[in-house]
């Protein structure tokens, strides 16, 4: 199969690039117009009780939020003073009162809320007249009038429409600095890991390709549906990471066949039947993972999903098509301008056997029940902090600090005592008779709640139609267990009879979006399982590696989850990475980085087992197919862990607190992937399972046999698990397994 699409894509290698060109300019034109048509926000579940409960109170009630905070200050006056409040009110009267539904201020309402502990700051809150994503739009045309500067104070802007403006702008800031970060390291590293200029600019040539169709494909998806801003880094750091790991493969293994002797058309065929139909198992691997986020009803989780799906799927169909186009066209060339000095590193020259792979992977293989009793409870105790993690959701420190809402944000929560504090809102509708008619039982309904641990008041507001709002103030932070609990208990009281009770808030859109989150889950970590599980069956005709590959990735991720939970939410090294520890997680972070983490370390599993499967097919054994695998991969799988960390770490200079969190996260779990799963426990887990690790039941190895994808062309015997499988005659290949290496260790073939 992969093989044919070699043969297929030389002959049409013109017509490929003539494509590929036009899909370029079309990426150029629209796709990268994009992020003018992503939403923000979309970490709720629309479908639960706290999201209908804003619908409803909104359509009774008017919005609620105050959609933009102006805080003035003075470092001269207080609010006492008539020259402040002309300051103020001079200032607000310029501001659009079409986009305008209300403007709350001191002076107007009298409420000691809004003034700050010095009386030096006083905040005006502004209504947007707006429905939906619309607020955006009504925050750009008052905006310029809100942040002119006004007389004698001056003048700062938060709130949420404050913050979605913040966020997106960052995002388009962070996107412009990683590429500016990433892309030269990225060809440095390139030039110095193959020698020369030619091969090295081939990744990242497909590298761009990938990022523009990614984006072009975003573009498509905002059509038919919502997409989160935050889309665009993920977007960007996939497509540009794996599409450059890809073309490391391949263009590594097409050098390989070249210096072998191979004309350019049979290196291609060879090629793509080797390293192409790893990459394909790769991308569909990572994309499968990606795919369980579409379980989700979060708008977030699954933008992140369609946007990872779009751009592993372009990074690898760019793979495995326009760059063994430009590699026929380039042919022998593709060494050209070599560094001086540099060396060929792969080809003829190596000495099967000789590497230091191959010298480490025989290292670990002497005590591999050693290794994998060290090696084990130093991974769990890493992971130990997310034993203890706290679940939470956004608010304005997900901005740096520098950041106009952040100051703003963190202003009210220390100098204004109760304008932070976030009610849960109770709506109950009626049947029958309307609400007002109701109000004795309304009031006392109002009574029992106010008599819940921790509340403070319960009012019970005007009426509309059917439906009565009665606000619950409370003594708890609103991501508290506290105000959990309370909301908990709120939903659990009996109504009025006759009524039904919508209970909403930032503490209840929390509770929902746990309980959300936690309903799905198991469904997600089926579904990656299971996929995972076929695809590498399919891929290496074994049931026993699948289950293997699985369980340590999830062991060597655990590491990377410990990390951000003792980093993000614990507080530490957090101001050296410049993020405000809030005390807790998002709740929807944790998933997205398993989702990716999970994929990517898939990425590298494939590639080395594809070449020990390889080794194995032609009749080496156990442990010096595992030794021969590590020793063709391990440089390979080292740059590409490199390069992507480059890559990653470049968008983990992100100001968003949660995508610096995913960058961090995922820079450790490919460290620990590529080394200490690799280059350890790989080894030492196949040579405890001897020919085991290729056991598979009778019916799927003979499914296998006849429908598997393999690299090698050949079909080879099912093994005998108790007997050494003997070694061929030394094969005419610089890879070929020297004559007795099985012997060296007993039960090699086993």
């Amino acid at each position: 199969m992969f093989e044919s699409l070699g043969v297929w894509v030389v002959r049409r290698r013109r017509a490929v690039l003539v494509v590929a060109a036009g899909a370029v300019a079309v990426a150029l034109l629209w796709g990268t117009q994009v992020v003018g048509h992503l939403t923000s926000g979309g970490f709720e579940d629309p479908a639960s009780e706290s999201a209908r409960a804003r619908t409803l109170a909104a359509e009774r009630f008017g919005r609620l939020e105050a959609d933009v905070v102006v805080l003035y200050r003075s470092d001269t006056t207080t609010v006492a003073d008539v020259g402040f409040r002309r300051a103020v009110e001079t200032h607000l009267a310029g501001v659009p009162r079409d986009r305008v539904a209300e403007v709350l201020t001191y002076w107007s309402t009298g409420a000691e809320s809004l003034v700050s502990n010095d009386r030096r700051e006083t905040v005006a809150v502004v209504r947007l007249d707006a429905h939906g994503e619309d607020t955006e739009a009504a925050f750009a045309d008052v905006r310029d009038h809100l942040a002119a500067p006004a007389a004698g104070v001056s003048v700062s802007l938060g709130g949420h429409a404050g913050v979605v403006h913040d966020v997106n702008e960052q995002v388009e800031r962070d996107i412009a600095r990683a590429e500016l970060l990433t892309l030269p390291v990225t060809l440095v590293l390139l030039v110095v890991i193959f020698g020369g200029l030619v091969a090295a600019s081939l990744p990242l040539v497909i590298g761009v390709l990938a990022v523009l169709g990614a984006l072009t494909l975003l573009r498509l998806l905002t059509v038919v549906t919502d997409v989160s801003v935050f889309s665009v880094n993920i977007v960007t750091m996939l497509g540009l990471g794996l599409s450059i790991d890809y073309a490391l493969f391949i263009v590594s293994r097409f050098r390989e066949e070249i210096r072998g002797g191979s004309d350019v058309g049979p290196a291609l065929r060879t090629t793509m039947a080797t390293a192409g139909r790893t990459v394909a198992f790769s991308g569909l691997t990572v994309a499968v993972s990606l795919a369980s986020l579409l379980l989700f009803p979060q708008v977030f989780l699954r933008s992140m999903g369609l946007g990872g799906i779009a751009a592993v799927l372009v990074a690898m169909l760019a793979a495995l098509t326009v760059l063994p186009a430009l590699l026929a066209v380039i042919g022998r060339r593709v060494d050209r301008l070599r560094l001086p000095g540099g060396r060929r590193r792969d080809g003829r020259h190596r000495v099967a056997g000789a590497g230091a792979w191959h010298r480490i992977a025989h290292a670990v293989m002497r005590r591999p029940l050693l290794v994998v009793a060290a090696l084990v409870p130093v991974l769990l105790l890493l992971g130990s902090p997310f034993l203890h993690a706290r679940f939470g959701s956004e608010d304005y420190r997900v901005l740096p600090r520098e950041a106009e809402s952040h100051d703003v944000g963190d202003r009210l929560r220390h100098h204004f005592p109760g304008l932070d504090a976030e009610p849960v809102d109770v709506l109950v509708r009626t049947s029958g008779a309307g609400a007002s008619t109701r109000l004795p039982e309304l009031d006392a309904y109002a009574r029992t709640l106010a008599a819940l641990p921790g509340v403070e008041a319960a009012d019970l507001g005007p009426a509309d139609g059917d439906t009565a709002r009665i606000v619950v103030r409370h003594a708890f932070d609103a991501q508290a267990e506290g105000a959990q609990d309370l909301v908990r208990e709120i939903r659990a009281s009996a109504p009025p009879a006759g009524t039904t009770v919508l209970v909403g808030g930032r503490t209840a859109e929390l509770v929902d979006l746990l309980d959300s989150l936690a309903r799905v889950v198991p469904r997600m970590l089926l579904v990656m399982a299971a996929v995972t599980l076929v695809l590498l069956f399919l891929a290496f005709g074994s049931v026993v590696l699948p289950i293997k590959a699985v369980l340590i990735n999830a062991l060597s991720l655990s590491a990377s989850f410990g990390a951000v939970v003792w980093i993000f939410q614990d507080g530490n090294l957090s101001e050296a990475l410049g993020v405000a520890s809030t005390g807790s997680l998002d709740a929807t972070q944790p998933l997205l980085m398993l989702a990716l983490a999970f994929g990517l370390s898939m990425d590298y599993e494939v590639f080395l087992l594809s070449r020990i499967r390889e080794q194995w097919d032609r009749g080496a054994g156990n442990a010096e197919s595992v030794a021969a695998g590590l020793d063709h991969t391990g440089r390979i799988i080292t740059s590409a862990a490199l390069l992507l960390v480059v890559v990653i770490g470049g968008f983990s200079t992100s100001g968003i607190a949660f995508l610096k969190m995913i960058g961090i996260g995922m820079m450790i779990a490919i460290v620990v992937d590529a080394t200490v799963v690799r280059l350890l426990l790989v080894p030492a887990t196949m040579r405890l399972l001897g020919g085991a690790n290729w056991w598979a039941p009778a019916p799927l190895a003979a499914f296998w046999r006849r429908y598997g994808f393999r690299e090698t062309g050949t079909t080879p015997a099912a093994p005998d698990v108790g007997t050494p499988a003997p070694l061929p005659t030394p094969h005419p290949s610089p890879w070929a397994p020297p004559v007795g290496a099985a012997g060296r260790w007993a039960g090699d073939g086993a």
